[in-house]
């Protein structure tokens, strides 16, 4: 399954590494960023990164975070940062404890509670937001958003020091623009999108498809707090990503199956958007 290097994907300037298999590992890093959501077991592109965003506790998405900051200890790496839903923190922090006391060696780390409202700047163009998600435990989803000042249209044509009386006079001539370079779901139901409608404007959108045909209904979707591919269909005209990779497909699906499945079940219109995030 190639798990030691993780795939490679670039988009819009951005270099993705990560792996995505429904039960078996979830992680994805963006090192331009120094950033990673959700840690599989420890891989080795997850644990070069600096801050990691969780999204829930399962096994397949968290349970790398011992790993991660044994690693950052053993070479003497600043304390890594991890952002969780509230309900994980403890327990992990439990878990972490024990670590401890197995290698008896003191770890360095921190453990941030996220919720809905949450913002992690990362510079002074980026920073990362929680949104909700809907799954059988607390959830959440992250997105990368770029934030420029830029001057207010009526301003635009005026001279330097036409905009700097501007100023003086008490006129506020710059406004904040915003784009959302990328969402990631981790695990969901598809209701999620209506709880954050903004994520609909994400330019690229990694979001969960479990289950793809008619092996498994939407019920069984729904029943372990997952989406299936037919609960997406009707949904993308209304999102306007410029990409849409799904994460997390089922294993009781080869990739030739479902690269098959996508073209026969994807509108025409849709397929260039649609892909199957390559890291399995």
């Amino acid at each position: 399954m190639g798990i030691q290097a993780g795939s490679l994907w670039q988009h819009e300037g951005l270099d993705f590494f990560g792996l995505s298999l429904s039960g078996i590992h979830t992680s994805l890093s963006i090192p331009l960023h120094q950033i990673c959501f959700d840690v599989a077991q420890g891989l080795p592109f997850a644990v070069k990164m600096r801050k990691f965003f969780i999204t829930h506790g399962h096994l397949d998405h968290a349970a790398g975070i011992p790993y991660i900051i044994s690693q950052k200890a053993m070479h003497n790496e600043p304390a890594p940062q991890f952002y969780m839903p509230a309900s994980l923190a403890d327990p992990i922090t439990e878990i972490i404890r024990l670590w401890e006391k197995i290698e008896e060696h003191q770890y360095k780390f921190e453990f941030h509670k996220v919720d809905k409202k949450t913002c992690v700047p990362l510079n002074l163009q980026h920073e990362v937001r929680c949104f909700p998600t809907v799954h059988r435990i607390e959830s959440f989803g992250y997105s990368l958003v770029n934030k420029n000042k830029k001057l207010k249209p009526e301003f635009q044509n005026l001279s330097g020091p036409e905009i700097q009386q501007a100023k003086a006079s008490g006129l506020v001539v710059d406004e904040i623009q915003e784009k959302i370079l990328m969402s990631f779901t981790g695990d969901t139901q598809i209701e999620f999108l209506d709880l954050s409608p903004e994520i609909k404007k994400s330019r690229i959108l990694f979001l969960e498809a479990t289950y793809l045909d008619e092996r498994k209904s939407i019920s069984d979707a729904k029943k372990w707090g997952h989406t299936h591919l037919d609960e997406i269909i009707p949904r993308l005209d209304e999102i306007e990503s410029e990409k849409i990779a799904l994460i997390h497909v089922s294993s009781r699906y080869s990739t030739p199956e479902i690269l098959e499945i996508l073209k026969r079940k994807i509108p025409l219109i849709h397929q260039e958007r649609v892909i199957l995030f390559p890291g399995r």
